[in-house]
């Protein structure tokens, strides 16, 4: 049983092979919004909130969050910088809050998701979402 747990999960991109992948399949948009299901991915930035991200020639400011049954990603390019008060920040909050806003907010995504699209790994494909569709390259 153990075994085949593991081969499955073997399987799955991790959550930051997602994000990259993403970013460059865009061609390293301004910004860019979206929700990743848990049970497509591996989980590997768990405890990140606000960080850089690397991708290609751009430097992303990584807002991220996990909200049942999705981990919403909000990438902004921006130049790189010291982000550790504020990852420690909202780590805080979510916290203090007891995770119950980001519960509320994956709860709601289910029902305001209107949009998906498939990024290609070499895992595999793997589905993200939308609240709406972007305009890909659009500064706002």
């Amino acid at each position: 049983m153990i075994r085949i747990f593991r081969g499955k999960s073997a399987a799955k991109p991790t959550s930051s092979e997602v994000l990259t992948s993403y970013l460059l399949q865009c061609k390293e948009p301004p910004w860019t919004s979206y929700f990743v299901k848990y049970s497509s991915v591996i989980d590997d930035q768990w405890g990140k909130s606000h960080f850089n991200w690397q991708v290609g020639a751009s430097n992303y400011h990584i807002l991220r969050t996990g909200c049942y049954p999705y981990m919403k990603y909000h990438c902004t390019k921006r130049p790189l910088d010291n982000l550790s008060f504020e990852d420690a920040f909202f780590r805080f909050i979510k916290v203090f809050n007891l995770g119950i806003p980001c519960l509320v907010y994956g709860i709601a995504a289910t029902y305001l998701i209107s949009h998906k699209e498939v990024v290609k790994t070499c895992k595999g494909d793997v589905n993200i979402y939308f609240l709406y569709k972007e305009d890909k390259g659009s500064l706002y």
